[in-house]
């Protein structure tokens, strides 16, 4: 495992994530394309919760902490309980990237990690590369998700205009 490449695709998709989610009115960000999908700030409410409680909790659980029980996370029951669309956008993008930043100064104090270890939870093995290795791609899957939320958002301000002309979308 290339911890360097790692490390600076987690940095990219930091500035990815602070870039689609630059200019947008708090308003905007509760915008929910339907009832079953997610707003802006529904995900950056869950890049938050998965940051702290995820992705650097469950990699420090498979490197130093074996005998500990891990926890899973409940994506969709946390996105209600938490009332994620009605928090404050601001303040959660602050949690965010304040949290963010605390992984990537977590990940560079590592010393000598062993990429290779595993932990065994109910449902299967997982090694620590692999567990950073989906927190790379997590980070991807919710870029992905901002963009085409963007792009709705992007269709409501447009109006009256047709934006066939840009390409097919």
């Amino acid at each position: 495992m290339e911890f360097n490449t790692f490390y600076q695709e987690l940095q990219n998709s930091t500035e990815m994530i602070r870039a689609l989610l630059s200019g947008v009115a708090p308003e905007a960000a509760r915008l929910k394309p339907s009832a079953e999908s997610w707003s802006m700030l529904e995900v950056v409410c869950h890049l938050y919760d998965v940051e702290r409680e995820d992705f650097r909790e469950h990699l420090d659980f498979i490197l130093y902490r074996q005998n500990e029980k891990w926890h899973e996370i409940d994506s969709d029951r946390l996105v209600t309980e938490r009332k994620y669309n009605e928090q404050n956008f601001a303040d959660m993008l602050e949690k965010f990237f304040a949290e963010r930043e605390k992984s990537l100064a977590w990940l560079k104090g590592l010393q000598n990690p062993g990429w290779a270890k595993t932990y065994t939870t109910l449902y299967r093995t997982i090694s620590a590369g692999e567990m950073f290795a989906c927190w790379v791609a997590h980070d991807n899957l919710h870029i992905r998700q901002l963009v085409e939320l963007r792009r709705l958002r992007l269709e409501n301000i447009t109006k009256p205009y047709n934006l066939e002309y840009a390409g097919d979308w």
